[in-house]
């Protein structure tokens, strides 16, 4: 009987370390595939989101035709209206923060214990890169989790200057949508090159909510939060990357 206890407690301990083994194969395999394609990414232009591919799938099930308005433009060509107008309404803070605003997740964490209706983000212009481009769309703690993760790689592994020039290029701004150069010639008929103050102030006031919201019938939330753009932009200074 002893021998037999001492056999399976061996073969219970081998199973064990083969299962420790096989884990820490797998989080090595991940952390290596993911290195990778962050690296990756910080030289070649991603070709298109995972979102992208989920948008033309529901658009094909309502009847309508794949649409993926997209032109990339280099971050050294845009306006710099257009730049200054997405850090001043989605991340003020972004050219010093290290991925993270934990001020901005507290005040969003607050808002949100108080009015559980109106769910408010603090997310970010480098989290939700993460998201945009590594990660799937959805509210979860999983991939919550993913995009923090995400987040800190392409913190560690690409300048400021290239999450925001990714943000800007692959970020969701209509139906079927996306970056500051389609967004320019749908709403403004030019380029992102051109763009004025005013009417790059208009479209990063609909980054929230882009397909609810539109530069060209401004609500009157979205009028304010242009007001508001605009205050900032004039209070920035010259961006220092």
């Amino acid at each position: 009987m002893a021998k037999k206890r001492t056999a399976k407690s061996k073969t219970g301990k081998f199973n064990i370390q083969k299962i420790k083994l096989m884990i820490g194969k797998v989080l090595l395999y991940f952390i290596l595939a993911t290195v990778l394609w962050v690296l990756a990414y910080r030289f070649i232009n991603p070709p298109f989101t995972l979102l992208m591919v989920m948008k033309n799938i529901e658009r094909k099930s309502d009847g309508k035709s794949f649409k993926t308005d997209k032109h990339w433009v280099d971050l050294k060509d845009m306006s710099d209206n257009m730049k200054r107008a997405a850090i001043a309404g989605e991340d003020q803070k972004f050219i010093h923060h290290i991925g993270f605003d934990m001020a901005g997740i507290r005040a969003a964490y607050n808002a949100n214990q108080a009015d559980s209706t109106k769910m408010k983000g603090g997310s970010t212009i480098s989290q939700q890169t993460a998201k945009n481009v590594f990660l799937w769309p959805g509210r979860s703690w999983i991939r919550k989790g993913f995009e923090a993760y995400f987040t800190i790689l392409i913190e560690i592994f690409w300048s400021k200057q290239r999450i925001l020039e990714i943000y800007l290029n692959v970020i969701e701004m209509g139906d079927g949508i996306y970056g500051a150069e389609a967004a320019s010639q749908t709403y403004y008929g030019v380029s992102c090159r051109n763009l004025k103050r005013s009417q790059a102030a208009m479209i990063a006031a609909c980054f929230p909510n882009p397909i609810r919201w539109t530069p060209e019938h401004p609500t009157r939330f979205i009028r304010r939060r242009h007001y508001l753009i605009m205050r900032s932009i004039r209070r920035m200074g010259p961006l220092k990357f």
